[in-house]
């Protein structure tokens, strides 16, 4: 058994996750603003702005599809390992994005960014269950629930603070440059924790000999492309891809030559964590959210491709039951959803329903009722997503003395609350001071039930289950925002229809009378929303425990080091 380190060391590492959990969390809203100049980047209009769609739903693809595999590798292999792979693939997917000139490759770059920021998440959860004993977790799952939703209030800033001082591309290299930084220092603080190898000098050249040549492939610099001699490698061998030149087939086959170089390190801990199993689950959630991520929300709830996509979920879902099964090690291990870890899932599942409820619908009402640009609208969000860390570590602290379902229960209860109040908000409601204290409120009630979903999950499965756990937790709440979305939007937009097919003939082209219909809308998907809080309420309250659960006072297993 490695010895695991402790002192600040671990600690020290739980605060650089973290930090990358935050960057990451910011990477998900940093393209708010800077679509529109992505598309233009990419070859594409303002005509084509479904075409853009997969920029948005290939980081949510990446991001929730794998989340299983990792986390189940997270219990299989360091934490620390797990952390630096992750960021890892977070820098090469921002580079690719980076790099994009056509839109094939920049949904890459982006599903790549989402596997590795998607990763980096479990991996933290995981670290607080080695690091603090049962009943003594809340407060760094505060601390890491904070962080992530800070992350998400600081993306829009982030990518705005970018765009004035440089093009589209640079918060991309800024993500790169930032994710290296986090794996050195994570690098630094997990020295000699961990046995290793003999350094290997040919599999590091090659790696640089890769990324190289990927780079070239990219970015196809002019004064190599257009020479005429030097150009070759970069001729495409059909149309005007950058990927299909002899180049890029020459960065392809050093990259099969890397992996076959490395098999002997990655395979073993892949094939403990049953890869069947993970593309099952994955292949069963990816279609899930290309199903609804796609979807117009104008006119439908199921996305172009949803009637075929949901069999194929299905088949999936179905078939991985019958490998969890079967299998002598499946995805996720026996024993892991019992206790109270299933009604976990299920409130977290319904936090993201009310969660993206008010990240949609709220800038939608400023623009139907205020004259405001479409930043003012996002600034009237910002009061709703900055209370929402807060109330994360709120419900973190007062773990101390409650227990989980208490906490829970009760945030879940005040956002239920303001969320029927704002489904009664009308033209004039936003210049009003009640505004903003509700919109607080209800980014506190949400916020607080991070941390006690989390602490209930890692408390009641296995300890060698912890990253699983947290990564089911993840996908739950993701999943909610996903389907919530959909389905909520669906729900409003029939009473609107039905609200303007009741209008007199002579109104249903009155601007006043569509409004107070798209308001209906709104509100509809508030009160939906009211009602996702209430029941996650309910489930707390009676499943997840009022009492506080007392923990032994060590730590678990230093930082995730293998045993």
């Amino acid at each position: 058994m490695t010895t695991p380190v402790t002192g600040a060391g671990p600690r020290t590492l739980l605060a650089l996750a973290s930090t990358a959990v935050a960057l990451a969390a910011a990477d998900t809203y940093v393209v708010v603003l800077a679509l529109t100049d992505m598309m233009s980047g990419v070859g594409l209009g303002l005509d084509n702005l479904q075409r853009a769609a997969p920029i948005i739903s290939g980081f949510l693809l990446g991001y929730i599809a794998v989340l299983p595999l990792i986390g189940r590798l997270a219990d299989v292999i360091s934490r620390s390992r797990i952390l630096l792979g992750c960021l890892a693939i977070f820098v090469i997917g921002s580079g690719i994005t980076a790099l994009a000139v056509d839109l094939d490759v920049l949904v890459a770059g982006r599903v790549v960014q989402g596997v590795g920021g998607g990763g980096l998440v479990p991996a933290t959860l995981a670290l607080v269950a080695d690091l603090w004993p049962p009943g003594r977790r809340g407060m760094p799952l505060g601390m890491v629930g904070a962080v992530q939703e800070l992350g998400s209030v600081l993306g829009p800033l982030l990518g705005a603070a970018v765009l004035v001082v440089a093009d589209w591309r640079a918060i991309f290299w800024l993500n790169v440059v930032l994710g290296i930084l986090l794996a050195v220092a994570i690098g630094f603080v997990t020295r000699g924790s961990e046995e290793r190898g003999r350094p290997r000098i040919l599999t590091w050249v090659l790696g640089v000999a890769t990324a190289g040549l990927l780079w070239l492939t990219l970015a196809a610099p002019p004064s190599l492309a257009t020479d005429v001699y030097l150009g070759l490698p970069f001729v495409p061998f059909a149309g005007d891809s950058r990927v299909f030149t002899p180049i890029g087939l020459v960065t392809a086959l050093l990259a099969l030559a890397l992996a076959a170089m490395t098999v002997r390190r990655w395979w073993p801990p892949l094939r403990e964590s049953d890869v069947p199993g993970a593309l099952l689950l994955g292949t069963a959630l990816g279609c899930v959210v290309l199903t609804f991520s796609s979807a117009d929300p104008e006119t439908e709830v199921v996305g172009p491709l949803g009637y075929a996509l949901l069999p194929v979920a299905l088949v999936a879902a179905i078939a991985y039951v019958w490998r969890h099964r079967t299998a002598a090690s499946p995805l996720v291990p026996r024993g892991t959803v019992r206790g109270r870890t299933p009604w976990a899932l299920l409130v977290s599942l319904l936090v993201g329903v009310a969660l993206v409820a008010v990240v949609v619908d709220v800038p939608l009402f400023s623009r139907l009722t205020t004259s405001g640009s479409q930043t003012d609208a996002a600034m009237e969000l910002v009061k709703f997503l900055v209370a929402v860390p807060v109330g994360a570590l709120l419900g973190g602290w007062i773990l101390r003395w409650v227990g989980d379902g208490l906490s829970a229960g009760v945030g879940l209860v005040l956002a239920s609350g303001g969320l029927l109040a704002m489904s009664g908000w009308d033209r004039g409601s936003l210049d009003e001071l009640s505004s903003t204290v509700t919109l607080a409120l209800v980014g506190l009630g949400l916020g607080m039930a991070l941390a006690p979903v989390n602490d209930a999950a890692l408390a009641d499965s296995p300890q060698h289950a912890h990253g699983t756990a947290s990564s089911l937790v993840v996908v739950a709440r993701m999943v909610g925002m996903v389907v919530g979305l959909a389905l909520l939007t669906g729900v409003g937009l029939h009473r609107y229809y039905q609200a303007v097919e009741a209008l007199p003939r002579e109104q249903q082209t009155d601007g006043q009378a569509l409004l107070d219909a798209a308001l209906l809308q709104v509100h509809t998907v508030f009160v939906g929303a009211a009602g996702a809080a209430l029941v996650g309420a309910v489930l707390a309250l009676v499943f997840l425990g009022i009492r506080r659960r007392e923990g032994s006072g060590s730590l678990a297993r230093g930082f995730g080091v293998e045993e």
